[in-house]
């Protein structure tokens, strides 16, 4: 009896311990070489190794500075910065395990998973218009649209028109955004003259989005059309600094001349009135010498009577 149970415990401590994946840490591996082949035995003999030469080994792989896998999961909640519900991202696995998975944000990718939210996706879209739900990227391009305008040169061809698959491709080039032509609108097709249009764009045939849109001439993106469109905007910049100094030297110019004319004509009067001042005073002088004379020779009437007789 001791001897069968000594053999049973054996046989339990010879057996590799199983450990479960999720306590398992993760195992770094080392991939080496040796620099120096060992040479070829006989048959049933050891190989024959240099007690130095063929210990010296070179590296070929190390997992510690390998980029680290991330972790495929399916929402199951709208997240932001992630997606909505039903979208298949890629995150580190400490995200994954830590926050997706333990709130219940995240599901992992299997193929009833896959069936599963694959099939709410296809009731969403093809259900009733009343009933449908705009996907968390839906929402993104409806608000991105709305803040956003189309700028469209015209080429330099008389043959030039711009349709929907036109439109189609500046929106592609200009805003990054994918519109197939059925989901866009135009006021009138085709638009040949330059001014500014619109265009409604339907994102996943629930929301419509009213895009502003200009037609403005062809701009050439070479480096000497460049040049010379900067040296014109110079130039402009130049004449119109130099107009306004123009016409600011043309009026302090008026300004002087008029203080000028109305300097002479301070003078002017400054002489007529000194001169009238003059006249003034020498004719007063000229009265008063005659009414001197005057006085001078007329009796006096109020004079008193003399003592003298009177001759009869």
């Amino acid at each position: 009896m001791w001897s069968s149970g000594r053999r049973v415990l054996q046989e339990l401590l010879s057996q590799p311990a199983v450990r479960s994946f999720s306590v398992t840490p993760a195992q770094n591996t080392v991939i080496v070489e040796r620099w120096w082949q060992v040479p070829l035995s006989k048959v049933g003999s050891p190989p024959r190794l240099h007690p130095r030469r063929h210990r010296i080994y070179k590296l070929v792989e190390n997992t510690n500075h390998a980029a680290k896998e991330k972790m495929e999961l399916i929402l199951t909640q709208t997240v932001p910065k992630l997606g909505g519900r039903g979208d298949t991202v890629f995150v580190k696995k400490s995200v994954g395990r830590n926050k997706l998975l333990a709130q219940g944000l995240a599901v992992y990718p299997s193929p009833d998973n896959k069936q599963m939210f694959a099939e709410e996706l296809r009731l969403l879209r093809e259900g009733k218009p009343e009933e449908r739900i705009q996907t968390r990227t839906g929402q993104l391009t409806v608000e991105f649209l709305k803040r956003s305008k189309l700028n469209i040169n015209k080429m330099p061809s008389d043959e030039f028109k711009l349709t929907k698959e036109v439109v189609c491709r500046q929106l592609l080039k200009k805003l990054g955004v994918v519109v197939p032509p059925h989901a866009l609108k135009l006021p009138f097709e085709p638009i040949t003259d330059l001014g500014d249009y619109w265009c409604e764009v339907t994102v996943n045939g629930m929301d419509t989005v009213r895009v502003p849109m200009s037609l403005v001439p062809y701009e050439d993106p070479s480096a000497s059309y460049q040049r010379q469109l900067k040296a014109q905007r110079r130039q402009q910049a130049a004449a119109d600094v130099s107009e306004p100094a123009e016409e600011d030297e043309a009026v302090v110019k008026a300004v002087s001349e008029v203080a000028a004319e109305a300097e002479a004509g301070i003078d002017s009067v400054s002489q007529v009135s000194e001169a009238s001042a003059f006249t003034g005073a020498s004719k007063a002088e000229q009265t008063t010498t005659t009414a001197a004379a005057t006085t001078e020779t007329s009796p006096d009437s109020t004079a008193p009577p003399s003592d003298s007789p009177k001759k009869d």
